[in-house]
């Protein structure tokens, strides 16, 4: 069955007129009577008894216009109300993050998204797991990798680097003392990220990290509270290290670099609350990139 064809018999069920019903639907009057034609062929049934001067609903006609006429209604309506149906970047962004990006970087810029474009609604699920972005219907994740895409049914997108560095308390420096070269690092404790592999940079294995941990946040903390040395994304320390909480430690060492990733489902059409966020997020981090280094104490 043909939608449009019952489009316009219900306009001219309505208006009673083909004048009319090509005027609601801004067509030739010449197009709604052969479309009319079209459908009473189709079903094999006279719909309209047509005069010079009227067009009214034979009994077939009005049978189909009761049973159809609310249902187009509705489904007219059901479209037209649809999430980005207009220009505007509206409807639910699921959206998720590591811990630490979740808690630093993305609050200042979903308050600034979401006040750009009030249409759309952040779902934002803060997690370390490996996530099945399909499977769990999210439209965007943040992930800090250098691996490649492996997953064929999503998109990459790089939007950075993060480089990792050696931070520690001022207390703490002045207790055990200050490192002039790696090779002085050997005696420090350190904190470090459960299963990163960073401590083999330095020539050093996790038996010489005194705290080890699954989440970058609390490393930060309690390299603040003077528990060692702390191996740290720089944009993580930024702040502490402004307000002389942290220090670097050998400030000219970057012990590794990886890349800031957003991930999305590959469609044939980007949602525009998607390609919205992506571009947002990417002009945010040309203002602020998460690679400026914080200076040494």
């Amino acid at each position: 069955m043909d939608l449009n064809l019952l489009n316009l018999f219900v306009a001219v069920a309505e208006t009673g007129s083909f004048t009319e019903a090509a005027q609601r639907v801004g067509l030739p009057k010449s197009s709604v009577s052969r479309g009319l034609v079209r459908l009473e062929a189709s079903l094999g049934t006279q719909l309209l008894h047509r005069t010079t001067r009227r067009v009214s609903l034979s009994t077939a006609g009005l049978a189909l216009y009761e049973r159809t006429a609310s249902l187009l209604a509705s489904l007219s309506n059901a479209v037209g109300t649809l999430p980005e149906r207009t220009e505007e970047p509206s409807g639910e962004l699921r959206l998720t993050a590591p811990h630490d990006l979740g808690a630093t970087l993305l609050p200042e810029v979903i308050a600034r998204f979401v006040a750009r474009y009030p249409q759309v609604r952040i779902d934002c699920r803060l997690t370390n797991r490996s996530v099945d972005m399909v499977a769990e219907g999210f439209d965007i994740a943040l992930r800090a990798t250098g691996a490649k895409l492996a997953d064929s049914s999503l998109r990459m997108r790089r939007l950075g680097t993060i480089d990792v560095q050696l931070f520690a308390s001022p207390s703490y420096l002045a207790r055990r003392g200050i490192p002039r070269a790696t090779e002085d690092l050997a005696p420090h404790d350190f904190i470090a990220y459960r299963g990163l592999k960073l401590l083999s940079e330095l020539g050093l294995s996790e038996k010489h990290a005194h705290v080890l941990a699954d989440d970058m946040i609390f490393l930060r903390e309690a390299a603040k509270a003077g528990a060692g040395i702390a191996l740290l994304p720089s944009f993580l320390a930024l702040t502490d290290v402004t307000s002389g909480q942290l220090v670097r430690v050998l400030p000219r060492y970057t012990l590794s670099t990886t890349s800031l990733m957003m991930l999305h489902p590959r469609t044939q059409h980007v949602p525009r609350k998607v390609s919205a966020f992506r571009d947002f997020l990417i002009d945010f981090l040309r203002a602020r990139p998460l690679s400026a280094s914080p200076s040494a104490s």
